[in-house]
């Protein structure tokens, strides 16, 4: 009864936001009320879990979405995101700017979170799609994609750890990540070809307006039209691969120092490597982007437009996280893994019951650490209790903990909003590449499996 529960409501959620228009932040918090009161919550106990979910997404992701979108003005403002774009594709070229994106993406998100790593290269991907003619919609689905694929196989993110640790296998860290880095490159590829589909959308009919210029009159990006006016490349870059480089750094003390007291310089490296703190070392270097004159003001200005643009996006993602949880505090959960653990075939039973638990409930993290938990006494069972067999499940659970990105999604509603994308077209482009990511994934595990086991 509660799992139809919840494709009523998901299907409900579904039509209010892309057909009735219904704000998504609202949709959200009635979905939570609707799951709540199907999963037999006490009234005040769901009030409790839906402000503790608010509270608990933002906690994490709140700041970093402010300080980001503040730091993507500045980019957009100084002409520092044309900088940067016209420095890859001297690089790279311009034939293929989805592939590149989808690989930045792939690379940023081993260390940084899909959600945290989207808000730092929102601005670059932009300009990447305005200087190169490339739909904004192919270009957001091609980054998105690349950071999620990486996100949910490669360590030293924490949902891969968890699953590994769960599993027994915490001590061969370096060949998940071997085994993931592969598996990875395979979701990642299937998302740029996904993202491909969008190369000639109209992007005038799958986005939102944008909000400044709507309510102002004023295209925010007439900067961009002086070349001379631009900053140098390097400092352009600086506020986003500094972050990056702290968030790696930070990971990578974590990581050396696990089960021993760190010293000074792994303390201040871990400080450093939090989202929050490397996000505002960001800020400082966009600042230096402002040129002299007035520059008190300027930045002023930016950080108004940068709170304006990041403001529904930390509320419809603070609602996201509140239906989720309402979905964890429930039992429906434990009802799909148990009915899926019990089929007894082989390396999609990890996968299933993985996709059931993300599918569910909207965290990759919370899907991978909940369907290796469950599907580890069964290893014996399934055939995987070998050292290698342990390391395809892990890459069966991440598989799975991809399938499928949607409303009660944190992340979905991060590249939805940062991109502008309608909702009907975030279920249609962003949805569906993540289903098809995690299929294709999981054949790819199998077909490691024949070679492997």
């Amino acid at each position: 009864m509660l799992i139809i529960s919840l494709i009523l409501v998901v299907i409900a959620l579904v039509f209010a936001t892309a057909k009735l228009k219904l704000h998504p932040f609202l949709a959200l918090l009635l979905a939570a009320f609707a799951m709540a009161i199907a999963g037999g919550l006490d009234p005040k106990h769901a009030l409790d879990v839906i402000n503790k979910g608010f509270g608990g997404t933002l906690g994490y992701i709140g700041i970093v979405i402010a300080l980001g979108t503040i730091i993507g003005v500045i980019l957009e403002r100084t002409g520092a995101a044309i900088a940067m774009a016209e420095a890859i594709i001297r690089l790279l070229s311009d034939r293929f700017p989805t592939l590149t994106v989808s690989l930045i993406g792939y690379i940023v998100s081993i260390p940084v979170f899909c959600d945290s790593g989207y808000v730092i290269l929102n601005s670059l991907k932009t300009a990447m799609a305005k200087k190169t003619g490339t739909s904004v919609v192919a270009m957001s689905i091609a980054l998105a994609t690349g950071l999620f694929a990486t996100h949910n196989f490669v360590p030293p993110t924490p949902g891969p750890i968890a699953a590994a640790s769960n599993l027994g296998i915490a001590d061969s860290l370096g060949l998940v990540i071997l085994v993931g880095l592969v598996v990875a490159a395979v979701a990642a590829l299937v998302g740029w070809l996904w993202a491909n589909r969008f190369l000639r959308a109209d992007d005038s009919q799958m986005l939102e307006p944008d909000p400044i210029t709507e309510a102002t009159g004023v295209d925010v990006t007439h900067e961009e039209q002086n070349p001379r006016a631009r900053p140098a490349t390097w400092a352009a870059f600086a506020p986003i691969l500094i972050p990056i480089a702290l968030i790696c750094m930070g990971s990578i003390a974590a990581l050396m120092v696990k089960g021993t007291e760190p010293g000074l310089v792994a303390r201040a490296l871990i400080f450093l490597g939090q989202p929050v703190a490397a996000l505002a070392i960001g800020l400082v270097f966009a600042l230096a982007l402002i040129p002299a004159g007035n520059k008190r003001a300027q930045f002023h200005r930016f950080t108004v437009d940068g709170v304006l643009l990041s403001a529904p996006i930390i509320l419809i993602t603070g609602a996201g996280g509140a239906f989720g949880a309402v979905l964890r505090a429930t039992p429906i959960g434990d009802q799909i893994g148990g009915m899926l653990a019990g089929l007894g075939i082989g390396l999609l039973v990890p996968f299933l019951v993985a996709a059931a638990l993300k599918s569910a409930q909207g965290s990759s993290t919370v899907a991978l650490v909940g369907a290796s938990s469950l599907v580890a006494p069964l290893l014996g069972t399934l055939g995987l209790d070998s050292e290698m067999g342990r390391v395809l499940a892990v890459m069966a659970v991440g598989a799975g903990a991809m399938t499928v990105s949607h409303a009660n999604d944190s992340y979905f509603w991060v590249v939805t909003e940062f991109s502008r994308l309608r909702v009907a077209t975030a279920y249609k482009a962003l949805t569906t590449a993540t289903l098809l990511q995690g299929i294709a994934s999981m054949i790819a595990i199998y077909l490691l499996s024949l070679v492997l086991l």
